[in-house]
């Protein structure tokens, strides 16, 4: 049954893109969870709806207009939580809706099209294209490329900001740059859950590899190896149960971190596993 899901297309198609966007979850979401910035990659997300909406009422590719808007609305998340840190949840949340409210009303103003919002708010991976494979993997790439040069000034910022400073890292530009980072990982990864469920595929694996690893590395490592685990399972329970694959895909990943954290838990109890310290990781 497997190789006679993999002679169709759009299944092959699906799979290549939720590997892509596999690798970088678990980079991208490795940095987000280690800096605490999950509501800021949230609100990344959702605000990118009005990306969407953009794209189609001006007729612009979806990917152009989207990640635009994304890098936009990061850069005003970026420059709230730098200045004003504590109204900073405040302001995120106002670009959040700010940016769905923009995408939903744009949508509804574009001429002669009638837009599934569905396919945007739970993922349409079964629809994506070689085309959209190119685009994912061009992006992928450079954040990989990003990632791999600025290594070690992200795992100084990452567990000591002050005293990345004090050895002249340049915090805050990192701190710009891995928001912008994530908004170009947002873009790739509502083709495969959506907009609702991008937070969980983000954040999930990282959580999981957390628990189980002593090096920044190895927790990308691992959470990449994790989100391809749970993309691969939740397409295939998709295909047979007829389900919807993004929803599916994230189920598989809540069911994962369910069953690791009561192995973590039961295990650190009977005294066989100790969580590595984060001083470990530096």
């Amino acid at each position: 049954m497997i190789g006679e899901a993999l002679q169709l297309e759009f299944v092959r198609n699906a799979l290549a893109a939720g590997l892509l966007v596999s690798v970088v979850c678990g980079v991208i979401g490795t940095l987000v969870v280690v800096n605490r910035i999950v509501f800021l990659a949230g609100g990344i997300a959702h605000a990118a709806y009005g990306g969407i909406g953009l794209a189609f009422f001006m007729g612009w590719p979806y990917a152009v207009g989207t990640i635009g808007f994304s890098v936009l609305s990061a850069g005003l998340m970026a420059a709230v939580t730098l200045k004003a840190k504590h109204r900073a949840d405040a302001m995120v949340g106002v670009i959040w809706a700010l940016g769905m409210a923009v995408g939903i009303i744009l949508l509804d103003l574009t001429p002669g099209y009638s837009v599934d919002l569905m396919s945007f708010l739970f993922g349409s991976i079964l629809t994506v294209t070689a085309a959209d494979l190119w685009q994912m993997g061009g992006a992928g790439i450079v954040v990989l490329l990003v990632v791999t040069y600025y290594y070690n000034d992200f795992l100084a910022m990452s567990y000591d900001d002050e005293f990345a400073r004090l050895r002249n890292v340049p915090v805050t530009f990192l701190y710009c740059l891995l928001l912008g980072m994530i908004a170009i990982s947002v873009v790739m990864i509502i083709r495969v859950v959506g907009l609702i469920l991008v937070i969980a595929l983000l954040t999930i694996p990282p959580f999981i590899a957390e628990k189980f690893t002593g090096s920044l590395r190895a927790m990308m490592t691992v959470s990449s190896l994790l989100s391809g685990l749970f993309t691969i399972a939740g397409l295939w329970l998709s295909y047979l149960l007829n389900l919807t694959a993004g929803a599916t895909i994230i189920l598989v990943a809540a069911g994962g971190f369910l069953l690791a954290t009561l192995w973590f838990e039961i295990s650190r109890r009977r005294g066989g596993h100790r969580r590595p310290d984060t001083a470990s990781y530096r």
